[in-house]
């Protein structure tokens, strides 16, 4: 396909941090990328340089951020010539390619959830996407459906199931007053702990636990965006320790 004119919409959620969501590239260094990274959204455009390297065409754009929540996010990319609007979550930017060309240029097959192994550095460093599409629709071709009726030719389906698997894990949200309590275990020489956090805040208590007998405390917490664990024990002279990233 040679375009001078694209959309290109969808839905997604998932909870990774990186992963292709699209990918499609031609024979004259034409390509277009959509990808997760960092839990931010990435777009990577080239409508095309030159072999004397005086057209640079490649063009990066970064939007969103925490995008990993496992929430569902809204796409639109409009493109007409350079000037592209980026629609993610009904917040738009707009911006205009570099190099100096119009048409996009994809004479091979574009691909949804991955990118398809090149050989170049480029492709082995990507991760596919893990998790949940829909309403992909590709200039007026709905590729959901198209895909669940199989009538897209020549086309490479593995392993897609037209469902979406909600994760195992169960959140809990906190609402600055409020807090969970669990029974500790005693006589116990390991103290360990694990979990995933979010928050806007810069300042908060994240965990607190008293020791048995009187022998001191832990505390997490963050204190101006950095995470803290305190340790203090009583019967030894050293008796705070203090752990700060």
């Amino acid at each position: 396909m040679k375009t001078l004119k694209d959309v290109i919409s969808l839905k997604f959620k998932t909870s990774e941090s990186e992963g292709v969501i699209f990918h499609g590239e031609g024979q004259q260094g034409d390509y277009i990328t959509l990808e997760l990274k960092k839990a931010k959204l990435v777009l990577n455009l080239n409508l095309g340089s030159n072999q004397l390297g005086s057209i640079f065409g490649h063009t990066s754009v970064t939007t969103g951020s925490l995008l990993d929540d496992h929430h569902w996010h809204s796409i639109i990319i409009e493109r007409h010539g350079r000037n592209i609007n980026l629609t993610l979550d009904r917040h738009m930017q707009h911006f205009r390619t570099n190099g100096e060309f119009d048409y996009l240029d994809l004479d091979y097959e574009i691909t949804f959830g991955g990118m398809p192994f090149s050989g170049k550095p480029s492709s082995n460093s990507r991760k596919n996407f893990k998790g949940c599409m829909e309403s992909i629709n590709y200039n007026g071709n709905n590729i959901t459906d198209l895909a669940k009726r199989k009538k897209l030719e020549p086309s490479n389906v593995g392993n897609l199931s037209f469902s979406c698997v909600e994760p195992h894990t169960v959140p809990v949200f906190f609402n600055a007053t409020s807090y969970l309590e669990v029974p500790g275990r005693p006589s116990q020489d390991l103290f360990s702990v694990s979990f995933f956090f979010r928050t806007w805040n810069p300042n908060g208590l994240l965990l607190f636990s008293n020791f048995a007998d009187d022998l001191g405390n832990v505390e997490i917490d963050i204190n101006e965006g950095k995470v803290s664990v305190h340790i203090n024990v009583t019967q030894v002279k050293k008796n705070r320790i203090d752990i700060s990233s």
